[in-house]
């Protein structure tokens, strides 16, 4: 019997982010509406992006999948009904939801939208995969806080499709369920309006004595490279990229280095060490915290939190998004998304090109023609002579700054 390919499924907070997911290698997309969504504050989709989205998404074979996860009360009921049967007319191919009531009105007014059941429900045993299965779920989001063995043991149990996160950040609460925010900022964190409070640097006390630096709770990332084989081998369905408010060279480094392990475990039978280093050393280019395995060993230890300080660090910059490109006269078109001039180093990757690195030559606006050697403008569309074969939607990082050919010319400018 042929195993079915394990689904990647990737975060989005907006249309351009979605369409960027898909075609770096992501199977699915989950993204949310403007109501009833946990990141109200992200971007979100008005219903006329989530019909274009649904539509790029069948036409490549990928699907959508539309988060209404929140907690509701009675008075979000009074829009939801509309709401559902709008995603089910489009074709939108599951909803996630978090609420039994939310997953029995979605039965009755849109019967034909497939129901994933959040991991905000904190699904731990095969106990509560019955019950689902029952209540007429196709999916279930595992609770973050199993480990793998846990997750083994799990999976013979029920013939569900399973959904666990691989990447991304943790919450200090239970699968989500945490009310720091409401408490501190009159802010439903369950209702899509987290002000992440537990990030936030706080005053430590010994007795009445304030010790030395801040204090917060929150975790590292998760990052689960080592771990892609065994989730295959042991019948997971699909593999969910946590962040609906990171960027888009974010999405695309992290789903083109997790679609490189799928892809060859798939076609090799396994994963080599040599694959993980190099999509764990892809990933840390986009990350701003440390990462760790979360739960997926056991009990997390100090190890896995960030008590002492936000410790972030900077990423390699995304600085250009390759508008087209004509092989012939080796001309690239680039917009400029961040910061860059003559003689930096940069790597063009793409959703399938491995990073290559490049010096940046005297460049010019494609607008005015102008010679340039600095990039300071956003979204200013340059032309450069890159002789690497390159296709749109390509992006450009920055490795290295050549600050002193910056230095000297800005000099000269003045």
């Amino acid at each position: 019997m042929t195993m079915k390919k394990i689904e990647l499924l990737a975060p989005a907070g907006n249309l351009e982010k979605a369409k960027i997911a898909l075609m770096y290698g992501a199977d699915a997309v989950f993204v949310g509406g403007k109501t009833f969504s946990l990141r109200a504050r992200a971007s979100n989709f008005e219903r006329d992006d989530l019909s274009e989205l649904v539509s790029f998404a069948h036409q490549r074979g990928k699907k959508v999948y539309v988060t209404t996860n929140i907690i509701p009360h009675d008075e979000d009921f009074l829009a939801l009904g509309d709401y559902l049967r709008f995603l089910e007319n489009i074709g939108v191919d599951a909803i996630i939801v978090s609420s039994l009531a939310l997953a029995e009105l979605a039965k009755k007014q849109a019967p034909n939208l497939a129901i994933h059941i959040s991991t905000q429900t904190s699904t731990y045993n095969s106990i509560a995969l019955k019950y689902w299965k029952k209540k007429g779920a196709s999916r279930v989001v595992l609770a973050r806080e199993l480990s793998l063995d846990e997750l083994k043991e799990m999976v013979p149990k029920t013939d569900l499709e399973l959904e666990v996160f691989i990447h991304g950040g943790m919450c200090a609460g239970f699968s989500g369920r945490c009310v720091l925010s409401n408490h501190m900022t009159m802010r439903d964190a369950n209702r899509g309006g987290c002000a992440h409070s537990c990030r936030w640097n706080y005053f430590l006390y010994q007795k009445s004595e304030l010790l030395p630096g801040f204090f917060n709770f929150g975790s590292k990332d998760l990052m689960a490279v080592p771990f892609i084989e065994d989730f295959i081998r042991m019948g997971i369905a699909s593999l969910k990229i946590e962040g609906r408010m990171k960027s888009i060279y974010y999405l695309a480094t992290v789903v083109r280095a997790y679609r490189a392990l799928i892809d060859s475990y798939y076609e090799k039978g396994k994963i080599a060490e040599a694959d993980m280093q190099e999509a764990a050393t892809e990933i840390a280019k986009a990350e701003n915290r440390q990462t760790s395995v979360g739960f997926l060993q056991g009990l997390p230890t100090v190890n896995e939190q960030l008590y002492d300080n936000r410790a972030e660090t900077p990423t390699k910059e995304f600085v250009g998004m390759v508008l087209d490109y004509n092989p012939e006269t080796q001309m690239a078109l680039i917009e400029q998304r961040n910061y860059f001039s003559v003689g930096d180093e940069v790597e063009f990757f793409g959703p399938f090109k491995k990073a290559v690195t490049f010096s940046v030559p005297p460049f010019v606006d494609f607008e005015t023609q102008e010679e340039l050697t600095v990039a300071r403008h956003p979204l200013q569309k340059i032309r450069m002579a890159v002789p690497i074969p390159l296709e749109p939607y390509d992006m450009m990082r920055l490795v290295k700054t050549n600050r002193n050919y910056e230095s000297k010319n800005e000099k000269t400018d003045d």
